[in-house]
């Protein structure tokens, strides 16, 4: 029998997404998975790491029964343009969103937990790693925890029950097209 493949009865809950690559649609798919455990009656909290409050999903989601979004910066920077200090107070605030979210999910007796750009945050040296891990290896066995970026670590993906990679094979940007409210932003 293969050591890496899991035993996972057909009713089991709690498992761990992650959707990772290159392409557009890592954080389109998180939403989904969440409006549809919404629609099932299933609580869900939202967090996005490295993403300011004015998204557009955010606009319609706030609005679905059973869905809660948790507010972050109203103004963020991409890793690359941020100085040494601000990468350094980013972390601290990150790791104490990330403190806070995931008690608000086990306190609050959520079933789904999305939390999107987690892995461009760990990579970007802006999340510690090592708590996420400790979280989803101590979860509650009934929430399903979706995380979304490029790169996942070895470790992030061994802890995963789902892994989808979303490949770019074409994408405007490539052209120079900025991104466009209400599709990419």
């Amino acid at each position: 029998m293969n050591d890496n493949k899991r035993v996972i009865g057909r009713n089991d809950t709690g498992l761990v997404h992650i959707y990772c690559g290159n392409g557009k649609g890592k954080t389109t798919t998180g939403m989904g998975l969440c409006v549809r455990a919404a629609g099932y009656g299933y609580p869900v909290l939202i967090y996005q790491f490295m993403k300011d409050n004015g998204t557009s999903e955010r606009k319609i989601l706030e609005q679905v029964p059973n869905i809660k979004i948790v507010d972050g910066p109203d103004k963020i920077k991409f890793s690359f343009a941020m100085t040494e200090e601000e990468k350094k107070q980013e972390r601290i605030f990150n790791d104490e969103q990330f403190e806070r979210v995931t008690q608000m999910a086990v306190q609050g007796n959520y079933r789904v937990l999305f939390m999107d750009e987690t892995v461009y945050a760990i990579r970007a040296g802006l999340l510690d790693e090592d708590k996420v891990l400790q979280f989803l290896k101590n979860k509650p066995e009934d929430l399903e925890v979706i995380l979304t970026g490029q790169d996942p670590s070895d470790r992030l993906i061994e802890a995963a029950d789902y892994v989808s990679e979303i490949r770019k094979i074409r994408h405007p940007f490539d052209d120079g097209v900025p991104a466009r409210v209400g599709i990419e932003r």
